[in-house]
């Protein structure tokens, strides 16, 4: 399949669902039964080809993985194995970078806009770890495409379509919510690795791991900040979040109000959410009890990272802020109404002069990512009282 012309229709239809709300929204009026019914059509042909073109992109790394090159194949070599040789030698300076994608990769990287486009294997290392380092990342609902992409969603906060008792000759009321979009494109960001010479000078170092690791622990470490706090002006990630509930103390929460917090999400997304916490705020609720004793807080052994709060895990980063005046202390919610998008080709440049004081060169590695909440109705979040 043509993923490129799979991209571009899903695109087209979003922006043909668009026409349809910006018509509506001109005369001042709700979409008819026929706009309504062509909306709900192209929206689910949408999903069809998000699905379609996962598939075709997990296909496609399946299919990359698997290749062998000739030389390959004489000696033995996987893929993966050429990939890890030839990452290494670029880091180490004995691998020369071409314009010509088509030309053998067991003997060179391909070159990009921003230095060597890193080779898919690699790739695949660094976002794993990213994953198991960064929870929130990996809860979110992630879109591994390049350009933009419009993402519609319907918003019944306000008012929904309700049904009710009707007498005869009488008019029925309307009611409806609104149908609403998010844009998301992508903002350079670059993380950089610091390698000492004395390791690169030692064949027998796993020179490629030590990147791997060091490169996902940095950009897990951004990426995190980013979807939590965001960036005015460049990624918002939950930074638009509204509170949900607003402490009555400045530097403490009570039992009622994280219940209040925790209601505040529609049972319908309740099975996926979790509570998200700074280490000080979670030390401080773990000494609150309920009327019969009971702490809130709990050890469990079987969260994924060892405590529960009202029935959900607990997770903690260092990216939230503590309890203090007009502070968003906490968060609650299904991750998956966070949208992120992350292109699918990284880029790598060694910088070896900058660094050569310090006896260590440089890898800076490029990528493009945006984030925005796609469903606010899964997500909420506890701000302390505000000063004064």
């Amino acid at each position: 399949m043509n993923l490129k012309a799979l991209i571009e229709k899903r695109n087209q239809l979003a922006a043909d669902m668009q026409k349809l709300i910006d018509a509506a929204n001109t005369e001042t009026r709700a979409l008819t039964n026929d706009e309504l019914a062509e909306f709900e059509k192209k929206k689910a042909e949408i999903a069809n080809l998000d699905k379609t073109i996962k598939a075709c992109e997990e296909m496609r790394a399946i299919e990359d993985t698997g290749k062998q090159q000739p030389k390959a194949d004489k000696k033995g070599n996987t893929q993966e194995q050429l990939e890890y040789r030839a990452f290494d030698s670029f880091i180490r300076g004995k691998l020369e970078v071409r314009d010509d994608p088509a030309e053998d990769t067991a003997t060179n990287m391909t070159k990009g806009d921003n230095g060597a486009v890193i080779p898919t294997t690699i790739i695949k290392k660094i976002i794993d770890k990213v994953y198991n380092i960064a929870p929130i990342f990996s809860m979110a609902t992630r879109y591994n495409m390049g350009g933009t992409i419009t993402i519609p969603y319907y918003d019944d906060s306000d008012s929904d379509i309700s049904m009710g008792y009707a007498e005869e000759f009488v008019e029925l009321e309307s009611s409806a919510g609104k149908i609403k979009n998010i844009s998301l494109s992508g903002f350079l960001a670059g993380v950089l690795t610091l390698v000492s010479k004395s390791l690169l000078n030692n064949s027998n170092f796993d020179l490629v791991g030590f990147v791997i690791d060091k490169m996902a622990a940095n950009i897990a470490k951004w990426i995190e900040k980013e979807l939590i706090n965001g960036t005015e002006d460049k990624i918002e990630g939950l930074s638009t979040l509204t509170a949900g509930v607003t402490a009555a103390s400045a530097t403490a929460v009570t039992a009622d109000e994280l219940i209040d917090l925790q209601e505040e999400i529609p049972d319908v997304y309740q099975a996926g959410a979790v509570w998200i916490m700074s280490k000080k705020t979670r030390t401080a609720i773990r000494k609150l009890k309920d009327g019969t004793g009971n702490y809130l807080l709990n050890k469990d052994v079987s969260a994924r990272w060892g405590y529960t709060l009202l029935g959900k895990e607990v997770y903690v980063s260092d990216n939230m802020p503590n309890m203090a005046a007009d502070a968003r202390a906490i968060i609650y919610g299904d991750l998956s109404g966070l949208a992120v998008k992350v292109t699918e080709n990284w880029e790598i440049n060694i910088l070896r002069e900058k660094y050569a004081t310090q006896h260590a060169l440089g890898v800076f590695a490029y990528l493009e990512m945006d984030s925005k909440i796609e469903n606010a109705q899964k997500l909420t979040a506890l701000t302390m009282k505000a000063s004064g």
